[in-house]
């Protein structure tokens, strides 16, 4: 999509990364690491000050302690932390089980390691799951079940009775929770965001990713990280060192300030997008669009039976190519087409000057 947006000059509100500057300092911080020449090969799981920064802010932040030697492993993006955790303990014919919709690198992310994806529908409006349908998603054969929260499409935030529902699923069937955290500051309405691996019997059976992209507005520095105890850590450690070595040096050491911003940022960004979130919501509402309000991460879905079109993909290529505006079909995020064929999502991580041209643009639909 964003290259079809390139191409006919429209406006980008498919794929989810800031067209506003990152903060100042951070910039700052990396250029200053690159004319300070760390410019090498950082040790291939994470420089120390960075690894030990990471720790001292999930102690901050969720009282949870983690061993920078032991415990952390630092990669290239959230992307890359997700894969190599998932290489390093699926093996062929385990399973796993999915939320859908669901990020799209998921999916084939469990095919590459020759594993069996096991799909559990979020209902709309409220992306909520049937507990009875979840639980008959686990088997024998389930090694883990991925979780994204704040939620990439659907903005869900996981409940902590949710969140606990689940954690005794793994626990009575010895599996393990793969969590995604990369919006865990994108937080709307009240809503508080949980890590699961700090629930009751979840410490050394969760493997927690993360990174710095969408929390401080750097989504091509591709740095991340991951959690997880000593044994596990070790089997991550060894496949992410063959699949990319290491992130790149000097804007690891740039992180170190990153993760030592204080509360303010974090409340300041929340708000800030809060803000985005009812702009983007006013507008698609009024150019005709069902909006399913989300209350985390910076995305919309939306139902376009209204409008009449086949289909998602007809429908975005029509905005895109008529419209000037660009969006994701809805059926990138299910495991059949079929059955999100009239759901597309819109991103809102843009200036206001961009959602404002973006609101006169799609009004035409009407």
């Amino acid at each position: 999509m964003t290259r079809l947006a390139v191409r006919h000059g429209a406006i980008n509100l498919a794929q989810g990364f800031p067209d506003f500057p990152a903060p100042a300092a951070l910039k700052a911080a990396a250029a200053e690491a690159i004319d300070a020449d760390i410019n090498q090969y950082a040790i291939t799981w994470g420089a120390k000050p960075f690894r030990d920064a990471i720790a001292a802010k999930y102690q901050r932040t969720y009282g949870m302690e983690f061993d920078p030697e032991r415990e952390i492993t630092v990669c290239c993006g959230a992307t890359e932390g997700m894969i190599a955790s998932l290489l390093a303990v699926l093996d062929p014919g385990d399973e796993v089980v999915l939320f859908e919709p669901f990020y799209e690198n998921y999916g084939p992310d469990t095919q590459l390691c020759g594993a069996t994806t096991r799909y559990v529908r979020l209902q709309a409006p409220d992306w909520s799951f049937d507990p009875d349908e979840l639980r008959a998603a686990f088997t024998g054969r389930t090694k883990a079940i991925i979780l994204n929260s704040p939620n990439n499409p659907t903005g869900k935030v996981f409940s902590r009775g949710e969140l606990e529902y689940i954690a005794g699923l793994c626990q009575e069937f010895d599996c393990l929770a793969i969590t995604d955290e990369i919006y865990e500051h994108i937080l709307y309405d009240g809503t508080e965001h949980i890590p699961i691996m700090s629930l009751p019997g979840m410490r050394d059976r969760c493997i927690l990713v993360n990174s710095m992209s969408k929390t401080y507005s750097v989504t091509g520095w591709r740095v991340g990280w991951v959690l997880a105890s000593p044994d596990l850590t070790d089997s991550i450690r060894k496949v992410h060192d063959f699949l990319t070595v290491g992130a790149a040096a000097p804007l690891q050491q740039a992180g170190v300030l990153a993760l030592s911003m204080p509360e303010d940022y974090y409340r300041h960004l929340s708000t800030e997008y809060a803000a985005r979130r009812d702009h983007i919501l006013t507008s698609l509402q009024n150019a005709g669009f069902r909006c399913f309000t989300p209350h985390g991460a910076y995305y919309v879905m939306t139902d376009i039976s209204a409008f009449g079109f086949a289909n998602d993909t007809s429908f975005v290529r029509h905005l895109i190519t008529h419209l000037g505006v660009a969006a994701v079909p809805g059926s990138s995020f299910f495991s059949h087409v079929s059955v999100a064929s009239q759901y597309v999502r819109f991103c809102f991580c843009k200036k206001y000057e961009t959602l404002e041209a973006a609101r006169h643009q799609l009004i035409r639909l009407k």
